[in-house]
C-alpha cells in the first residue's frame, strides 16, 4: 500500500511564501521519481516540479526561479518551497510518486489527496 500525505497549504498574500511537505509510505518504485502537480479552479492539472533520487530536477515554466523541490529520502519526505507567490499560483497541490522527470502526470501511479494554496492580491 502506497500512501502520500501533503501538508503545508494555506492562504497567503501575493509575494509571500509557503513550504509544502509530502510524507510517503510504502513507496518502492525503482525509478524513485517524485513530483508536484497543481490544478486551479476550471483549469487542467499542470506539472510544477519533479525530482529523481539522485537529485535531478525539472520545473514547470511558470514556477522556474520561484519554486524549489527537494527531498529527504531518509524521511521519505518531499518538499516544495514556494516563494514570490502570485494569485495565479492558487490551486490544489498534489504530490505524486513513481513517474518521470518529464512531469507527465500519466507516468505517476501514486497520488496524494492534495493541499489547498490560496494567494490573494
Amino acid at each position: 500500500q502506497v500512501q502520500l500525505v501533503e501538508s503545508g497549504g494555506g492562504s497567503v498574500q501575493a509575494g509571500g511564501s509557503l513550504r509544502l511537505s509530502c510524507v510517503t509510505s510504502g513507496y518502492t518504485d525503482s525509478r524513485a521519481c517524485m513530483g508536484w502537480f497543481r490544478q486551479g479552479p476550471g483549469k487542467e492539472r499542470e506539472g510544477v516540479a519533479a525530482i529523481e533520487r539522485d537529485g535531478s530536477t525539472n520545473y514547470g515554466d511558470h514556477v522556474k526561479g520561484r519554486f524549489t523541490i527537494s527531498q529527504d529520502n531518509a524521511k521519505n519526505t518531499l518538499y516544495l518551497q514556494m516563494n514570490s507567490l502570485k494569485p495565479e499560483d492558487s490551486a490544489v497541490y498534489q504530490c505524486a510518486a513513481g513517474g518521470y522527470l518529464t512531469l507527465d502526470p500519466r507516468t505517476f501511479p501514486y497520488w496524494g489527496q492534495g493541499t489547498q494554496v490560496t494567494v490573494s492580491s
